[in-house]
């Protein structure tokens, strides 16, 4: 059966979304940051934002872990956008190369719902989707079953005639044991040739 679907990631595929980019301009050094980003901040606790939790409460909570780190914990809401170092262009030249040929475009991402519609705001090319389904709305973040059987669900995809496009393995791997083709992204032309192999 032939591809007819394209389900993006964004974090790392479309948007080069990092909190380095912030958190360098705060720290003197790039080990304060990675000290900060492994131990304060962590992916664990951002995963837990994209999950759904309220930033302000995960925040306060994180104050009173680290009071110390009062100032650039804040800053992980209130300067968030300054994560978002830019589109990745050769990503959204793809897509709409995608759009031009017909495909139907969907994003699955683990994102926050509070912080969703800036990047919504920031980048045009979301335009360019059919559906999206955002962690942080539903409650359940990949590689959990349950968010790619919601995206299925609610746009009536069939698993074998859609790719899925992450930059993380686990989470292709998950869409691949529902029967969901995956490219795990490194870089566009890998993503392209892997991409026509499937067709």
């Amino acid at each position: 059966m032939a591809i007819k679907n394209v389900v993006f990631d964004f974090g790392g595929v479309l948007v080069a979304w990092d909190p380095r980019h912030l958190y360098r301009k705060y720290f003197k050094t790039e080990s304060e940051v990675e000290y900060f980003l492994s131990n304060v901040c962590t992916d664990e606790w951002n995963t837990d934002l994209d999950r759904g939790e309220p930033f302000e409460k995960l925040i306060q909570e994180r104050i009173a872990k680290f009071p110390e780190f009062e100032v650039p914990i804040r800053f992980f809401k209130d300067r968030w956008e300054e994560m978002i170092h830019s589109a990745k262009d050769e990503t959204v030249e793809f897509l709409f190369e995608l759009k031009a040929n017909g495909y139907r475009l969907f994003g699955l991402s683990n994102w926050s719902a509070e912080t969703f519609p800036l990047a919504l705001k920031k980048f045009q090319f979301f335009e360019l989707f059919d559906g999206l389904v955002i962690s942080g709305q539903e409650g359940v973040v990949k590689p959990n079953d349950e968010i790619y059987k919601i995206l299925f669900d609610r746009y009536d995809l069939k698993p074998y005639e859609s790719v899925f496009i992450d930059d993380k393995e686990i989470n292709v791997k998950a869409g691949e044991a529902l029967g969901m083709p995956g490219i795990v992204f490194d870089n566009i032309e890998t993503v392209k040739r892997k991409f026509a192999e499937l067709k």
